[in-house]
Order: C-alpha cells, then sequence, then structure tokens
C-alpha cells in the first residue's frame, strides 16, 4: 500500500517503508517509580496526605502516611451503607422500609439538640421531605452519590454508630471510626469526631470489592451505587475518559479526600484512596488528588508509544 502522501502526489515514486525493529512498547512507571513521582507531588502540594494504592490482583501496595488517622468527613457514609445492607440481609430492616425524617438530633457529648443547616448540606432536596417518610433506597442513594448530611444522619438513627463499629471490628477494620452523626458541632468542638486512616479506608473499599463487607449481592449493589457518585473531581478527574470509579468523596474545612475502586478495562480493578489536609483551596486539593490518580494509573495502564514511535531508524527502498 502506498504511503498517503505518495499516494496524493501522482508524480512521486512508490516508497516502501520498513523498520529495523518492532515498535516500541509503552513507557511503564514501575513502583519504585511511583514512589517517587507521588512522594514529589505530595511535597510540592504543601499539604498532609494519607496515600493508599492496591491492585485487588496483587499484594502490590504503595501507602504514604496510610496510618495517619483524619477527620473522616464524608467518606463515613460508606460504613454506615455496609451497616444498612447488612441489616437488610439479616432481616432487621428492608430497602423499602419508610423512615420518618426529621432534623432534630442529640449530639453524642452532651445529648444537646442540634439541627442540620441546609445550606451546609451538599444536597438540599431531602430538606423539603422532612415531616415525611422515605425509603431506605433512596436514602442511601442521597447519602452516597450526593453526600447528603440528612440522609446520612437518619440512617445513623436507624442502624446506630455502635453496631456500624462492630461490623468494621468484625471485618478486621481497627482504624475506621464512626462514632456520630455529621454536623454535631459540640462533640466536634470536645474532640469526638468520625476519624480514619487511608489504609482502613482501603480495608473498606477492598471489603465491598472481595464481597465480603456483606454478602455478594448487596456487595454488587452497594458497588452500583458509588459507580453513580456525582462529585467526581478527584480520582476520576486524573483518569482517561469513561474509566469507571466506585468511590466516595468527603469534604471538610481544610480537609478534602477521595477514595474507592477503579475498574480497567481488560486488568484487574485496583484501590486508590487520597486523604488530604491543609490545602483551603478545594481547586488545589482536587488537582492534587487527581494528579497523584493519573500517576497510578500510568502505572497500571501505561499509555501507548506515541504515533510513529519506534525504535532505530527506517529503512527505504525504491
Amino acid at each position: 500500500m502506498l504511503p498517503a502522501a505518495a499516494a496524493a502526489c501522482g508524480g512521486l515514486k512508490p516508497v516502501v517503508v520498513s523498520w529495523a525493529h518492532p515498535v516500541a512498547p509503552p513507557i511503564t512507571v514501575s513502583l519504585d517509580s511511583l514512589t517517587t513521582l507521588v512522594t514529589a507531588r505530595i511535597a510540592s502540594s504543601g499539604a498532609t496526605v494519607g496515600f493508599y494504592f492496591r491492585d485487588l490482583a496483587k499484594p502490590e501496595s504503595l501507602a504514604i502516611n496510610a496510618d495517619l488517622r483524619v477527620h473522616a468527613a464524608s467518606t463515613m457514609k460508606v460504613p454506615v451503607m455496609i451497616q444498612v445492607f447488612r441489616d437488610v440481609e439479616a432481616g432487621q430492616l428492608s430497602m423499602d422500609e419508610r423512615l420518618m425524617v426529621t432534623n432534630d438530633f442529640r449530639s453524642l457529648a452532651d445529648s444537646s439538640p442540634y439541627r442540620l443547616d441546609r445550606a451546609d448540606d451538599s444536597d438540599s432536596s431531602l430538606y423539603t421531605k422532612v415531616g415525611r417518610p422515605v425509603s431506605v433506597r433512596d436514602l442511601v442513594r442521597l447519602m452516597i452519590t450526593v453526600s447528603s448530611n440528612l440522609a446520612t444522619n437518619t440512617l445513623i438513627e436507624r442502624v446506630g454508630a455502635a453496631r456500624v463499629m462492630a461490623t468494621l471490628h468484625a471485618l478486621g477494620i481497627d482504624s475506621v471510626a464512626v462514632l456520630r452523626g455529621v454536623e454535631d458541632g459540640v462533640a466536634y468542638r470536645a474532640g469526638i469526631n468520625n476519624t480514619l486512616t487511608a489504609r482502613g479506608l482501603g480495608q473498606v473499599f477492598a471489603a465491598i470489592a472481595d464481597g465480603r463487607a456483606a454478602d455478594p449481592t448487596s456487595c454488587a449493589r452497594m458497588m452500583d451505587v458509588l459507580l453513580d457518585q456525582r462529585f467526581n473531581e478527584g480520582i476520576p478527574a486524573g483518569l482517561p475518559p469513561g474509566t469507571r470509579v466506585a468511590h466516595k468523596t468527603g469534604e471538610l474545612t481544610g480537609h478534602h479526600h477521595d477514595g474507592g475502586i477503579v475498574f480497567v478495562e481488560g486488568r484487574p480493578r485496583y484501590i486508590l484512596i487520597v486523604l488530604t489536609r491543609g490545602l483551603e483551596d478545594r481547586n488545589q486539593s482536587s488537582r492534587l488528588i487527581a494528579d497523584l490518580s493519573g500517576m497510578v494509573h500510568q502505572h497500571v495502564v501505561p499509555p501507548p508509544p506515541p504515533p510513529g514511535s519506534r525504535f532505530g531508524q527506517p529503512a527505504t527502498r525504491p
């Protein structure tokens, strides 16, 4: 077949191009190189970061400050979801059960009353249903996909934070603490907070991915909910368009987290957790998480060589 340039110019003689060497292989980022890249990017950000990566097909992982305990923000909603599904399995709850939505809660610190501020919640739709029943199924989706604080507290009131903790311990996860509902200001000021580590949150997602967090059917349904996440400026932003990520974000003043399971076509899934503290600018924290996500993806799926990239020099003959 003639090269395009020759075909377009009838006055040129046909030229056959051959190569003395095969096409260059993709550039692989080794785990050591990934460690160097991730460490340098974290250092350049000025943030405190807990980082955890695990390929689910290998024991291989990369942990940087993975045991640093930070405020969980909304990532604690994933263990709450696990408890809901386990209770459904046990017949203690039904996805069709309708729970009354109220905006009156008691502080874990001193039982004083508190209410959630609609303006501080990432979802406002549920506030229009205060005083009305809403299905557990809808509350779970609101809690995870749009991070509704009101849905979260409604579900915690039903399943109990102590039972969430018991389930985490039964799964062998000891560095995730879900003690209370969200926006409990008195408890926050008393230092009674939901906290976790990057490694611990990674273990939570691994339990879902492996079908251990609940029965396999429930874990698959939890995965579907996580795949519908609406806040995608972190991990997904660093990945090729269309890459599926079952994940949950969390934000609090000076904190921005993202963690979940990344699906790669034709390759094993992997877990990535990035917990950041110390960046007030959300655009900066989002960019940091996305950059780290892109580095990990290049390690897992090396990019193809540039078009026309070859080893050696071309040899031509008339």
